[in-house]
Formats: structure tokens, sequence, C-alpha cells
């Protein structure tokens, strides 16, 4: 059962205990957070600064980017202030929330628009690789989950670890007070375990993301560029 004659033993690097638990940064869990509505009192945003103030209780450091002024995707180049603005933030970033509205029954184009913004390369540099995601969204209606499930999609696709975990908020302005404060309910008390969920695994994978998703199809592809066993993001790092 160990006959593997398609296999390229001098690319395989099998599990490195040591590598997991030693070298854990010691700095509070960076995490970027993403809205999707541009409107005065957008819920989505509402949302967001919420699970913000309930990261910094964790401890964790938090920045929210503001997607007003960013451009459609392509329609300038990519030197344009707010997408530099938000590619650095993403690069800053050691986990990140997507919250969307949910809107004719997908993920509103403004959150859309910021994930298409940042690349899945920039050189050697992958700004979502191997970082934590939490998504969110919020409702007008009945409650539902077609934005996150499609933002969870994009998350896969962006190559990032999606948490278990995630928060739908139904009737979304019933759920935040004259102070744009959101209420002691379920719906609060869901936001609380998946940004618990979010800062635990943050911490779990953080300084290990570059090994984590460190593939032997990509050493292969390296060749003779890459050490006999060696994790490709080591090479990376040393060329």
């Amino acid at each position: 059962m160990t006959d593997l004659p398609a296999l390229d033993t001098r690319y395989l690097s099998g599990p490195d205990v040591s590598t997991l638990v030693a070298g854990r940064p010691e700095h509070p869990p960076r995490i970027l957070l993403l809205y999707g509505s541009l409107r005065e009192r957008s819920f989505s945003r509402l949302l967001v600064e919420e699970a913000a103030r309930i990261l910094q209780r964790l401890g964790a450091e938090t920045k929210i980017f503001d997607p007003r002024d960013l451009p459609l995707p392509d329609s300038v180049d990519a030197d344009h202030p707010k997408v530099q603005e938000l590619r650095a933030l993403s690069l800053w970033s050691e986990g990140q929330v997507w919250c969307s509205p949910e809107r004719h029954g997908a993920m509103t184009g403004v959150i859309k628009s910021q994930i298409d913004w940042i690349p899945l390369e920039m050189g050697s540099v992958r700004p979502t690789q191997g970082r934590t995601l939490a998504v969110m969204q919020v409702s007008g209606g009945s409650q539902s989950f077609n934005a996150v499930n499609t933002l969870r999609l994009l998350g896969r696709w962006m190559r990032m670890i999606t948490i278990p975990n995630q928060s739908s908020v139904a009737m979304a302005w019933k759920e935040f007070d004259d102070d744009n404060r959101m209420k002691p309910s379920a719906y609060y008390d869901r936001v609380v375990d998946v940004m618990e969920e979010l800062v635990k695994f943050t911490l779990l994978t953080r300084g290990h993301a570059d090994y984590l998703v460190d593939r032997y199809s990509e050493r292969k592809a390296m060749g003779d560029a890459a050490p006999l066993n060696a994790p490709a993001a080591t090479v990376a790092r040393s060329a």
C-alpha cells in the first residue's frame, strides 16, 4: 500500500510537530474587518463595529476598512490610495472578518469589490493565504445564510482558514438601539461565539500559516530551486 509510483519523494514533506509548536508570536492577534454597505446607517458596519469591540475585549488588535471611495475593480490602477490601503491592511492582518448585507439572495457588490481588489499573489507575497476568516451577514427580513455561504466560497478561493462558526442576523434593524449598539439577544450571543472562535483559531495558526499551506505541488514545480523536503515557504523567504 506504500507503493506510490506517481509521487516524487524529493518534494514530499511530512508533518513537523516541532515547527507547529515553536515560535508563536507574542503580539495581540491582528484582525481586519470588512463590511458591505455604504448606507449612512449601515447595519453590516454596525455589526462589524460590535464585533471589533468584542475582539478588543478578547485581546485582539482590530482595524476596520472604510470602503467609501474604493473604486470598482479594474477601473483604476492598483496604485490608487484606497486600493493600497486595503492591500496593506490585508498584509497586516492575521485574521479577518467579512460581513455583508444579503441583497437579492447574495452578498453585495461593495463587499465583493473589496475582496476582488485583494489579489491572490503580489509578487511572492500572498495577502490572504493562511489567514483565519469569520463570515457574518445581516438581513432586513427573515434569517438567511446565502451571503455567508457565498463568503465562505470566496474565503476558500482566497486560501483562507474559514472558521466553522458564523453569524446571520435577521431583521437587523430591530437588533440595534438608538445609540447604534447591538441589543442583548441570541444573535448577539452568536456574534460573541464567532469572535471567540476566530481569536482561538488565529492564535492557533498564526506564525505557522506558511507551513500549514505549504504544498507538495508547489515544491515540485520549483524543482531544483527547492531544497529536498523543505517547505516552499522557506525557499521563498531565503531567495
